[in-house]
């Protein structure tokens, strides 16, 4: 019975669209359930597996666990099956989104009488589509061309092309990078979203912030708003909950890739699927899609300057530290915990939202074939992944109306990194920013407490 209503709603999910068609979450609900028991679990990720569940939290059902909590998307016509299935084991749950579609619709961005003028006019509390965030960077480099230049990355499985943004304020002076990447999954639209307004923040005050202006004169930043482009655009186009890339696999009848499964760090371990219908399909082997294979290339060839790889997600309001594919801590985990805790604690000052700082597979699930862990593998210090907004109340469909409020706290929290690296590599340089007439004292007291740390 299940199985049918399942492919009746499978067939009826592709509604015409106005450019074309595009899948349908009408009624769709999303549970909250924290299983109690090693039955509850067991039982939970049968219903997950027979049923083909989306599941928002964790990703996998054999990462269900007791105590632990699980968000899954119930298609419509499923919806009082599977409850009627809880309540017959006792089973406890909570509906956090009552209807899927009607969230998808509230974050789309308003109808747009006129072609948008960027950057003046650009509306940084709007998701934007490809198109114009493409339009954007050009505009970006041509408004500021002092200091942001646009560089090309490579070309996606369909042939988009990559661009990345330098900020780069002119000195002599030999200078490290801090690298920032959006968008590796296409549905997290909070992410990219992020990454445009960290690069106007920093634009607009760069001048009047000693913070940004000290960390701009030893260090220069790389900004790939979007690394998932072909995704981004199917989930503006087709699917707004598609996750992967969209390379053809097994003769076009499955498609895509989770880039944040295919580098090359203890690949295809653990946290995996080698089924290319799954959302965390690995690819055919490390750095197999040329997304992947594009960033990887640049970091490694910079991978000496490069003290700092940020990677930015959602959801679930988590700092996470190397590693993913092991339990064991990297070298400097004290050190990556004390400066994504102070970054935690700069972000709840501004509205209170509370993060959870930790190693992933710790705190959140085992995975391999990261960016954040393959980037700290090859030597780059620190390497953090941020999964913004919220804990589950609109999951990976955040309404437009939090983009500011998460930007303007996650700012504070990527400048506090940021900062702290700063201050670490470059501690001499610290004194250019204080009057002369403090004198030698405040030298030797910056020496000596940057060397004790």
């Amino acid at each position: 019975m299940w199985l049918f209503l399942w492919v009746i709603f499978t067939l009826g999910m592709l509604m015409p669209g106005k450019l074309s068609l595009k899948l349908q979450y009408e009624g769709d609900q999303v549970l909250h359930i924290v299983p109690e028991t090693f039955q509850q679990v067991q039982l939970l990720q049968h219903l997950c597996n027979s049923l083909l569940l989306d599941l928002w939290k964790p990703l996998l059902p054999e990462d269900i666990g007791a105590g632990e909590d699980l968000h899954m998307r119930v298609p419509a016509p499923l919806v009082q099956d599977v409850k009627d299935n809880l309540d017959q084991h006792m089973i406890s749950y909570s509906v956090l989104i009552p209807d899927v579609q009607e969230l998808v619709d509230q974050s789309m961005p308003r109808e747009r009488s006129s072609p948008r003028q960027v950057p003046e006019g650009y509306d940084y509390t709007q998701y934007h589509p490809m198109e114009e965030i493409y339009q954007w960077m050009t505009e970006i480099q041509n408004s500021n061309s002092e200091l942001v230049t646009q560089h090309y990355l490579g070309n996606t499985v369909e042939d988009r092309p990559m661009y990345y943004l330098q900020i780069s304020k002119p000195s002599d002076k030999t200078k490290k990078i801090i690298w920032m990447d959006c968008g590796i999954h296409a549905r997290e639209w909070i992410a990219p979203a992020f990454c445009q307004w960290f690069v106007k923040e920093i634009l607009q005050n760069y001048k009047s912030d000693p913070k940004i202006s000290r960390f701009l004169s030893n260090l220069d930043l790389y900004i790939l708003p979007v690394l998932n482009i072909d995704g981004y655009i199917y989930s503006w186009e087709k699917d707004r909950l598609w996750r992967k890339n969209r390379s053809p696999y097994m003769n076009g009848t499955c498609y895509g890739t989770d880039l944040n499964r295919n580098f090359n760090s203890s690949w295809g371990s653990v946290g995996v699927s080698y089924n290319c219908s799954s959302i965390i399909f690995c690819g055919s082997g490390p750095e197999s899609e040329p997304e992947t294979k594009a960033v990887a290339q640049l970091i490694e060839k910079k991978k000496s300057d490069i003290l700092c790889y940020l990677t930015i997600h959602s959801y679930g309001q988590y700092i996470l530290i190397p590693y993913g594919y092991t339990t064991e801590p990297a070298s400097n985990s004290e050190e990556l915990m004390y400066v994504a805790e102070k970054a935690a604690a700069a972000l709840t000052e501004k509205y209170g939202t509370s993060y959870e700082v930790g190693s992933t597979s710790l705190i959140l699930y085992s995975n391999s074939g990261s960016s954040r862990d393959w980037a700290h593998m090859i030597g780059i210090p620190f390497s953090y992944t941020f999964e913004l907004r919220d804990t589950g109340t609109h999951g990976f469909v955040l309404p437009a109306d939090q983009i500011q409020p998460t930007c303007e706290e996650t700012m504070l929290a990527v400048t506090t990194i940021i900062d702290y690296v700063d201050h670490k590599y470059f501690p001499g340089r610290a004194v250019m920013l204080f009057s002369s007439s403090l004198g030698l004292s405040l030298y030797l007291s910056i020496v000596l407490t940057w060397t004790v740390s």
